[in-house]
């Protein structure tokens, strides 16, 4: 049960944590619109329609923001709020009455747990719904504007590939499809000038690429200039157009951006592993990892923060508060540094993601432990 401190303290730690978020979440966003205010008046439209550009933009990358410093949100607001008690001498009569300084700090410690798990749920449920969104450029309002794709393997072995795709549309200029192959056909390739994704309907030439294919010098058009069968799932509907079947490729598949995997659910990542593609394979997995020690490493940030605010209650609270920054700068960069050990397979990735647990845990403990009662 809690006590009146006890409500008064995790009142203080929530404050704090809500200054510290919209004073950390505004300044980004002020920092970021001013470095690019161009790009919003790239499209035109009039003041009106830049604001609400602006406004829908930012709406959606507030949440990404918040991904990047959940944890030293987390970290800060802790830090002020214990230094607070210290500034107003309200650790100290408690420490004179033989309570231990880690009972005193434990709302502190609650509350740091429950915004600890805003992160992973703003990673798990909010992020992968608003991915789309997030991966639009500042200039492209309208999605007219041509991307560079990336390509992608759809589950039946087919590769997707194309030079420009344009999001409004959902088409891709100059598409690729390699076959893999088949008992009925070897390998082969097939380039058409254009290519339209089709949604999944009630029709039967949809959930997939339309395409059109200009017919060769010889008049002969698309797969029959290679005398073979047509692959199960590619259809032709005239002498010019086909239709690709594909079963999870669509138009966002191909033209995601090389980190959109950061963008997908934990679920999803684990889906992703499970599948032949061998691009992007060990990134992913250090990705998938650190879904998993994340919670982990916040709550290592936060008892380390504590433990070095705690440690010397004479401590002026500014040397205090360097000497924590200091140690959490170094925790990021070592988990920075781990992260693209894994990505480029200098250590397999659950080391690289378990890696600064491992190193800094016992560390993080001894100093909580030491702290004076």
């Amino acid at each position: 049960m809690m006590s009146t401190l006890d409500r008064m303290f995790l009142v203080s730690f929530f404050r704090s944590y809500a200054i510290v978020w919209t004073s950390l979440i505004s300044l980004y966003v002020v920092i970021d619109l001013f470095t690019n205010i161009d790009d919003f008046g790239k499209p035109g439209g009039g003041l009106s329609s830049v604001l609400e550009h602006v406004s829908t933009y930012y709406r959606h990358k507030i949440a990404q923001i918040f991904d990047l410093m959940a944890e030293a949100i987390t970290l800060m607001a802790a830090m002020f709020s214990v230094a607070w008690l210290q500034r107003n001498n309200e650790l100290l009569p408690q420490l004179s009455a033989g309570i231990p300084t880690r009972r005193v700090v434990r709302p502190i410690l609650l509350g740091a747990a429950v915004t600890l798990a805003l992160g992973p749920l703003n990673k798990e449920l909010v992020i992968p719904q608003i991915a789309d969104e997030l991966m639009k450029p500042r200039d492209d309002r309208e999605g007219t504007k041509a991307m560079v794709l990336m390509g992608a393997y759809d589950p039946s072995g087919v590769h997707i590939e194309g030079v420009a795709g344009i999001r409004k549309d959902r088409k891709i200029h100059k598409f690729y499809a390699t076959f893999p192959e088949s008992p009925t056909n070897g390998m082969f390739h097939l380039a058409a000038e254009e290519a339209g994704y089709i949604p999944p309907g009630d029709e039967p030439d949809t959930g997939g690429w339309l395409l059109w294919v200009p017919p060769l010098p010889d008049g002969s058009s698309g797969p029959e200039a290679f005398k073979t069968a047509l692959p199960p799932n590619l259809k032709r509907i005239d002498h010019e157009r086909f239709f690709l079947r594909t079963t999870d490729t669509d138009f966002d598949a191909v033209s995601r951006g090389a980190t959109w995997y950061m963008f997908a659910s934990t679920a999803k990542l684990r889906e992703l592993l499970e599948r032949p593609e061998p691009r992007r394979q060990s990134k992913i997995a250090v990705e998938f990892h650190r879904r998993i020690t994340r919670p982990v490493i916040g709550a290592l940030l936060v008892l380390l923060g504590l433990a070095v605010i705690l440690q010397n209650p004479n401590r002026h609270v500014f040397i205090s508060t360097g000497f924590c920054l200091a140690f959490c700068a170094a925790f990021f960069a070592l988990d920075l540094g781990c992260k693209f050990l894994g990505n480029n397979d200098y250590v397999s990735p659950p080391l690289a993601a378990w890696l600064p647990v491992l190193i800094f845990g016992p560390v993080t403990l001894a100093a909580f432990d030491a702290i004076h009662t």
